[in-house]
């Protein structure tokens, strides 16, 4: 199954001390979780918000909401032996991997 999102993420609410350098630029951890087939009351179908530690959720400690997420493609044809598992893991990969700041944002 393939999935189109758009993401909209508020940069103001990043806690800065969270972004970590890399080898090849400035990396900030965030987590979704995307219901493909429900939406809010604003058509979302999801959120974004700043990654936690294992310390943190243990704790039951919240990290803010940072923006939305919304599903604009579904192709529900999906490869033999695919699983959803598999699906929502290179998704969950790719929006890990993608490089949400530039060297345009002032911080």
């Amino acid at each position: 199954m393939k999935v189109g999102i758009n993401v909209r993420l508020d940069v103001t609410k990043i806690d800065k001390e969270r972004l970590y350098k890399g080898a090849k630029g400035t990396y900030l951890d965030l987590t979704t979780f995307v219901d493909t087939t429900n939406q809010d009351q604003y058509e979302n179908n999801g959120f974004v918000s700043q990654s936690q530690t294992k310390e943190e959720r243990e704790a039951g400690q919240k990290t803010p909401i940072l923006g939305n997420v919304k599903v604009f493609y579904t192709d529900t044809s999906s490869p033999a032996g695919s699983s959803q598992y598999e699906t929502t893991q290179k998704v969950g990969k790719v929006l890990q991997e993608a490089e949400l700041l530039d060297d345009d944002i002032p911080f």
